[in-house]
């Protein structure tokens, strides 16, 4: 690992406390112009999420109606009954998304594996990173609104679904996580840069409870809308 990756690890719990864990939950509340720019809004800010930690595998529940989950693996989705009973499923789901560009609509099917693969990776970060495949780089420090930041480049495997094959993070003195900036290929979007706050301690792990993504210009600057992502966590417990 990087000097600056032990550090964030130590910074965010640890690894051995992480790993005394095998799945985390969370209530979340989605927000933001994307998902009214894909047709998708008015049924995400009530959901809550059941991520596992050390395979890429999480469930979104209430998703749309009361008795209805969304399952996720990283080449698998599907919208199900709570008894069980399949509703609608998609493999290799990622590939639906070819050819959109910022504006094309999603289906339910679409909002959900993109809800799931981003929770489960900003759930399981920076822990993630210390995984087969992971290719970590540190960076020279970004400043911004009068704050030195350590930056991290992380190179993802083709295992693991995520935003973007290469994405930068980061880390305040005290090594928190603050930014994290990628593309959302499937969005067809350009960059954008990911802030996180209010950091809590939940089990031991410390985990930013407010997320909000804008969109970012050439040189790196975040535009202050409009705002694209919102996130909001409680009630986290790791387990």
């Amino acid at each position: 690992m990087s000097d600056l990756l032990d550090t964030v690890i130590e910074a965010q719990g640890g690894l051995r406390r992480w790993s005394e864990f095998t799945s985390v939950t969370a209530h979340l509340s989605f927000g933001g112009a994307l998902f009214p720019l894909k047709g998708q809004d008015g049924y995400l800010d009530d959901i809550t999420v059941r991520a596992e930690l050390h395979r890429q595998s999480a469930e979104l529940f209430p998703f749309g109606a009361a008795d209805l989950i969304s399952t996720f693996t990283g080449d698998h989705i599907a919208i199900v009954t709570d008894t069980g009973d399949i509703v609608a499923e998609r493999a290799d789901p990622r590939a639906s998304f070819a050819g959109h560009t910022l504006t094309t609509q999603w289906d339910r099917l679409q909002t959900a594996y993109f809800l799931n693969y981003a929770m489960w990776n900003y759930l399981n970060e920076p822990f993630l990173f210390t995984t087969n495949g992971f290719h970590v780089e540190e960076l020279a420090p970004w400043n911004e609104n009068g704050q030195t930041w350590r930056r991290l480049k992380v190179v993802f495997p083709d295992r693991v679904a995520t935003h973007s094959p290469e994405q930068t993070l980061y880390y305040d003195e005290r090594g928190l996580i603050r930014r994290h900036d990628y593309t959302v290929e499937i969005a067809g979007a350009g960059p954008t840069a990911h802030y996180a706050s209010d950091h809590k301690d939940f089990n031991g792990i410390i985990v930013p409870t407010t997320r909000r993504v804008y969109p970012v210009t050439d040189t790196g600057e975040a535009l202050p809308e409009p705002l694209m992502v919102s996130v909001d966590l409680d009630n986290v417990v790791f387990g």
